[in-house]
């Protein structure tokens, strides 16, 4: 935890400095996730929600960096074969992506750049069995790709799919277990360059 804090708070330095050419913003909406297990077993995505902020730094008119702090809900759910039930993963995670992003006139963006996550807690539910903070490791590594659109008011959306990287698997070395999650949300621009 002390390690997140010292990251955000030299992060909110950085933009203090630079703090006339930033744009800030809100974002939130819905999670499917899915973990790919390099066993291949079968595995269902899960429905969760992220939501966060964002900041918008133009280096020109056609190229922005965004990084941005979000809340995400990932995990997946497995079926058991002996019954109906399911076994549940719930991953909780901080993200902190850097998205490069290439700005078209028509108010879209295409964006990407790396992501670290910082998980908070974890849950794995199997029928009435619950473990509170199994064995994930702390932290992971993802690229996101994605898509935005903004309209000059400031209200818009983004999609976009994380390729999870890294194995967050801390328990069974011989199991890697990589996060993989489509997003889909609302964004708001809460100062936005309003044309003259």
């Amino acid at each position: 935890m002390k390690k997140i804090l010292a990251f955000i708070a030299c992060f909110f330095l950085i933009l203090h400095l630079y703090a006339q050419k930033i744009d800030f913003g809100l974002k939130g909406g819905l999670n499917i996730s899915t973990l790919n297990f390099n066993d291949h077993r079968s595995i269902n995505s899960k429905a969760g929600f992220h939501l966060g902020a964002f900041f918008r730094i133009h280096a020109s008119p056609k190229w922005a960096l965004q990084p941005e702090f979000i809340y995400s809900m990932e995990g997946a759910r497995e079926p058991l074969t002996a019954s109906d039930n399911m076994t549940v993963y719930r991953l909780n995670y901080l993200n902190v992506p850097v998205m490069l992003q290439r700005i078209f006139n028509n108010g879209f963006r295409i964006e990407g750049g790396p992501q670290i996550g910082f998980l908070l807690n974890s849950r794995i539910k199997s029928g009435n069995g619950i473990v509170n903070n199994p064995g994930f490791i702390a932290s992971s590594f993802s690229i996101p790709f994605g898509v935005s659109y903004s309209i000059p008011t400031g209200i818009g959306f983004d999609a976009r799919y994380v390729f999870g990287l890294s194995n967050i698997n801390n328990q069974n070395r011989g199991v890697i277990i990589q996060s993989n999650v489509f997003q889909l949300g609302l964004i708001y621009m809460v100062r936005y360059p309003q044309k003259k």
